[in-house]
């Protein structure tokens, strides 16, 4: 298997112009923090339209944190996975632990991100939920809900990569799905990227700023 992206940026940009070429009406890009923001950066540059981030937070298996039976996401929605709680044997008592704690860290970020740039109104707007892949698409799904909740006119996932299956469930509950690499053995997101290293928060804040005021954080406009 052979990495088909060299970073998250240069994944960003292959998204972009591929969204471009469906011209989007009234497009928003909205990342799902933290390795969307560098993806959907490039993509917001090439379709000239405005970013911002749905912070979410996955919800996993008690005793394998990496396998998502759920998400949580800014506003309160929260996305259960129940065909995967119930394999895993995962009560909701247990669901309800898990959401407590990974809400702590929801709020965290809510309060970091937005210090950097204020929520945009989604209303009216064609929304691309966009990350850097999806696995089992827990994370995506929670987004697609908090646009429609927000009256977006349109709900678009868009990601460099995923398995068929995910994406096939993905067209299931968006207007339209965007997806340049469906792999027959996915194995994991990372394993498409030469680098895949972590995305800070300081990378995060940096990136909205940028996208929004130039180069000036939030508080100096």
């Amino acid at each position: 298997m052979r990495a088909r992206f060299t970073d998250r940026r240069e994944a960003g940009r292959a998204i972009g112009e591929a969204l471009a070429a469906l011209d989007p009406p009234h497009p928003l890009i909205l990342a799902l923090p933290r390795g969307g923001v560098p993806v959907a950066y490039e993509a917001a540059g090439i379709l000239e339209c405005p970013l911002d981030v749905l912070v979410v937070r996955k919800l996993g298996v008690p005793y394998q944190p990496e396998l998502a039976m759920g998400a949580i996401s800014e506003g309160g929605t929260v996305v259960r996975n129940r065909d995967l709680m119930a394999a895993a044997g995962v009560d909701e008592r247990s669901f309800a632990r898990v959401v407590e704690v990974e809400s702590a860290e929801l709020d965290r970020r809510v309060a970091a991100y937005r210090r950097a740039a204020a929520p945009l109104d989604p209303e009216g707007m064609t929304a691309i939920v966009t990350d850097d892949g999806l696995a089992t698409g827990s994370t995506a799904r929670a987004g697609v809900e908090v646009a429609r909740a927000k009256k977006a006119a349109q709900v678009w996932v868009a990601v460099p990569v995923a398995p068929s299956e995910t994406a096939e469930d993905m067209e299931a509950i968006a207007d339209r799905v965007v997806v340049l690499e469906t792999p027959r053995f996915f194995g994991a997101v990372g394993a498409w990227y030469r680098d895949f290293s972590q995305t800070s928060d300081e990378e995060v804040r940096a990136l909205l700023a940028e996208a929004r005021y130039g180069d000036r954080p939030a508080d100096e406009r």
